[in-house]
């Protein structure tokens, strides 16, 4: 990895970036976790945010599961 960029959270599909937008919100809202409406994640506990990841990243593979079984529509 380069000394330039230390993150290695970059998507592969940039278009991509909008919807996981949308669906972080709307694991936050089911969850009953506010969201900052600043985007400044540091007054959240790391439980809360790790929380909304854990789900984000259960329901993408629910969903990559489910288009390789040829159900996901």
């Amino acid at each position: 990895m380069s000394q330039n960029n230390r993150s290695s959270n970059n998507l592969v599909v940039p278009q991509a970036t909008a919807a996981l937008e949308q669906m972080k919100f709307e694991i936050a809202q089911e969850l009953g976790i506010a969201i900052p409406q600043d985007g400044y994640y540091g007054n959240m506990a790391t439980r809360d945010t790790g929380s909304i990841g854990g789900y984000i990243t259960k329901r993408l593979v629910q969903m990559a599961e489910q288009q390789l079984a040829g159900q996901y529509k």
